[in-house]
């Protein structure tokens, strides 16, 4: 049983839609009948309860791994620049090598039973899978054989993809995911300098009408042959932050299961023509504003992590510098099916407890109207407050209002603690990205940060404890210091 030991410091000032389930219709012996809506429900929460990405609940307790042996591209974008031998960086095309399919099958057995939660393995680059099919394919064909319990996802721009559906579907590729960033030629000219296809390079305007078209077979394709499909989409401000609602209704009318809306990521040092030209990335306030815009229409991922093309682990750690080529083909595989079986299963009941205690803690406080709240959650994953404030590389942020407590997306941060010392101007810069928060929920946190985040009325909040349980007892807290203030 997890225990807390909350120490509350109060600041110093105070200031996607769920699934409707069809009725059930009784027969004459008095017994429910299950509906079909009922039974498809299921079904896809089957399709979905172990992807990571896929199903928010699912990624604090389920691991994902990229293999990077799609190095070609039949596009560019003004936001990437595939590098290599770049471990420090954690974002979509950077890798630190290259494998064959072979390489990468041995790659995927040995994590496979050295973390029995990994779920799901993906291709997505670093550059895009389909302008590399060979590979690409031959990796899905050795890790099918091998490993059948273990999810098949692609990512891909879509250009190619109408070409492969029927092989996606062969090889029982399940989960896809397109990257649509526009709906309209001249936006996309601003994103898309140039398209190859057939062979032949198309600049601007021409080159996107070309993706785009493909994009929308690659929806309808993919919704045709039952396989679900995830659409990312890059949030540019004053390029297609607005435009992206347009898009969202695009995608949802043409079958798309799941939108992700990401920031921007545009630093000068990576090189990219929108990070040297001095285009800004999103700040955390305007991404949620746009989510929020866009969550009515179709179900919105928030938890994305915008993982490395050679990721390892649970989304929002990146473990791929444990399983370098070097160390990994020195491994023998330990892929154990019956273990790995023994371990879901343990998730899923744990799982369970987390999900009734929610319930029941939800039913006792139905009756109470209160505000939202946004506080900020330093954790290691499985779902629990486990983790020191000077550790955190990212803070998890969870809206909460009494009754229950809602994740709404994550803010990365520069690590504070570095050889045992934190570093003032780091603090200043956390400090910022959490100041919307009523308080910050750590394992521990030092005397310092403690002090800095309640001159920003942001108060502390010490325990060890389910996310959710932690959020609550935080928030009962923050409401009786408000109202003896």
């Amino acid at each position: 049983m997890l225990t807390s030991t909350p120490t509350l410091t109060p600041p110093t000032t105070s200031t996607p839609s769920p699934t409707k389930k069809a009725k059930k219709s009784g027969g004459s012996c008095g017994c429910s009948s299950t509906t079909p809506q009922e039974i498809k429900d299921q079904k896809m929460r089957e399709r979905i309860e172990k992807h990571p990405c896929y199903s928010e609940e699912a990624h604090h307790h389920y691991a994902r791994m990229h293999v990077a042996v799609a190095p070609a591209c039949n596009i560019q974008c003004n936001y990437c620049n595939r590098k290599y031998d770049c471990s420090n960086e954690s974002r979509p095309g950077v890798v630190s090598e290259v494998l064959t399919p072979e390489e990468a099958a041995h790659k995927v057995m040995v994590i496979a039973g050295k973390i029995p939660q990994m779920t799901v393995l993906g291709i997505a680059g670093p550059g895009d899978p389909l302008a590399n099919p060979k590979q690409t394919f031959r990796t899905f064909e050795l890790i099918a054989e091998k490993a059948p319990d273990i999810k098949l996802c692609l990512s891909t721009n879509g250009l190619m993809l109408p070409n492969h559906v029927e092989k996606i579907k062969n090889i029982n590729i399940d989960h896809v995911t397109l990257t649509i960033n526009t709906v309209d030629p001249e936006i996309g000219a601003k994103i898309y300098p140039w398209v190859r296809y057939n062979r032949k390079r198309y600049n601007g305007v021409e080159g996107v009408k070309i993706l785009l078209e493909r994009q929308r077979e690659s929806l309808e394709a993919l919704r045709e042959n039952d396989i679900l499909c995830k659409v990312n989409s890059v949030m540019i401000p004053g390029i297609n932050d607005e435009h992206l609602v347009e898009v969202d209704d695009f995608i949802r009318s043409h079958g798309a299961f799941l939108h992700n809306i990401m920031p921007l990521i545009s630093a000068p040092e990576h090189g990219t023509y929108f990070g040297l030209n001095g285009q800004r990335g999103p700040n955390p306030k305007e991404l949620k504003a746009l989510q929020d815009a866009c969550s009515g229409n179709m179900k919105m991922m928030r938890h994305c992590r915008q993982c490395r093309a050679d990721a390892v682990g649970l989304l929002g750690e990146d473990r791929s510098q444990e399983f370098t080529k070097q160390k990994f083909m020195e491994m023998a595989p330990e892929y154990d099916l019956q273990k790995r079986q023994e371990v879901h299963a343990g998730i899923e009941e744990k799982k369970e407890r987390l999900a009734a205690a929610k319930a029941k803690r939800a039913a006792e406080k139905a009756a109470k109207a209160s505000e939202k709240i946004l506080v900020a959650v330093a954790t290691k994953g499985g779902g629990v407050v486990n983790q020191h404030f000077g550790h955190a590389k990212e803070f998890q942020i969870f809206e909460v209002d009494g009754r229950e407590s809602k994740f709404v997306g994550h803010r990365k941060i520069d690590l504070y603690c570095q050889g045992g010392y934190g570093e003032a101007a780091t603090l200043e810069e956390i400090v910022k990205a959490i100041a919307d928060c009523k308080g910050v929920l750590v394992s521990k946190i030092g005397d310092c940060p403690k002090e800095k985040l309640e001159e920003a009325g942001v108060a502390t909040f010490e325990t060890y404890d389910t996310i959710n349980q932690a959020a609550l007892d935080f928030y009962e807290e923050y409401q009786k210091q408000k109202q003896a203030a």
